[in-house]
């Protein structure tokens, strides 16, 4: 019998969004002996500071990226938006899942929209690309840092340490808490991060069987997508130090990509678009996302 190992998280969202891809696995490989390897990150370890403080998300990924190197696995399930632009040389993307829904969401103690929350109400984030958009439309809240994993967030505005927090939905709905959110955000009011809703599934380049096995669970049109975001990111240089947001979708037979990117102490907004024919390969869709992403970045003083 052949065996897969394949590497996560020990959160509960990430363990729930990697056991339900594996699931896809298996039932296409039901002889395949699949196993689970949890790696505890630094950005885990790390809970009293902003990831921006610390060296921003790739320290959601080294430690489960060395095991991929170290054959301690065959593949890593991460969440889209916690890799950074550039990955470990000898790794490779290989599958992207199709998306779920890639929109944030306000979860408020009181049940009020973000346009009703009072003056001066406490929002709960660590995201630079949230906070800014925010404030964007609401100049008069207070953002709170706050961290930690879903239910730690959840518990925290119940509690009243903050008004309201703002998620991911994507997060909720794999959690099987998706009514917890009191209003989802339109995304011009706060466009995704880069991979938001999409996990990737990352394996050692050259890994031929692996790469078969993976090619069979993959979703064309979310890699696509993704990729265009990506290239936006890589254009900016973006990392947890910086506001950046961009979001893909196919809109007919074209590529609709939006951007935003601001400086990290949130002057300076700015935001772009791209319609494009749909890409036919990754390369093709990253490189209308560097092109707007290089937009973003010379339009210093919009």
């Amino acid at each position: 019998m052949q065996r897969l190992v394949y590497a996560t998280r020990r959160s509960q969202l990430a363990l729930a969004q990697s056991r339900a891809f594996v699931a896809s696995i298996a039932r296409l490989e039901p002889l395949l002996a699949i196993e689970e390897l949890t790696v505890t990150t630094t950005g885990d370890r790390i809970q009293d500071r902003p990831l921006s403080e610390v060296g921003g998300k790739g320290l959601f990924v080294k430690e489960i990226e060395q095991s991929l190197l170290d054959g301690q696995a065959d593949l890593a399930v991460h969440s889209s938006k916690d890799i950074p632009g550039e990955l470990m040389p000898g790794l490779w993307l290989s599958c992207f899942p199709e998306r779920e829904d890639a929109r944030d969401v306000l979860v408020s103690r009181s049940g009020a929209r973000l346009a009703e929350l009072p003056s001066g109400a406490r929002i709960g984030t660590t995201s630079l690309r949230r906070s800014v958009q925010l404030k964007a439309v609401r100049p008069d809240l207070t953002i709170v840092p706050i961290r930690g994993n879903v239910d730690t967030r959840l518990k925290k505005c119940a509690d009243g340490v903050v008004d309201a927090i703002v998620l991911a939905r994507a997060g909720l709905v794999r959690l099987g808490l998706a009514d917890r959110a009191t209003e989802v955000l339109d995304v011009k009011v706060s466009l995704p991060a880069v991979g938001q809703g999409a996990l990737a599934v990352e394996q050692r380049a050259g890994d031929e069987r692996v790469a078969r096995l993976l090619a069979r669970v993959t979703h064309a049109e979310t890699a696509l997508a993704v990729a265009a975001e990506r290239g936006v990111m890589v254009a900016v240089e973006g990392d947890c130090q910086t506001p950046v947001a961009a979001y893909a979708v196919r809109s007919g037979g074209e590529l609709y990509l939006r951007g935003l990117l601001a400086e990290p102490d949130g002057s300076r907004l700015r935001r772009a678009e791209r319609r494009a024919a749909w890409p036919a390969s990754e390369a093709e869709a990253q490189a209308i996302g560097r092109d707007l992403g290089a937009e973003l970045k010379g339009n210093r003083g919009a």
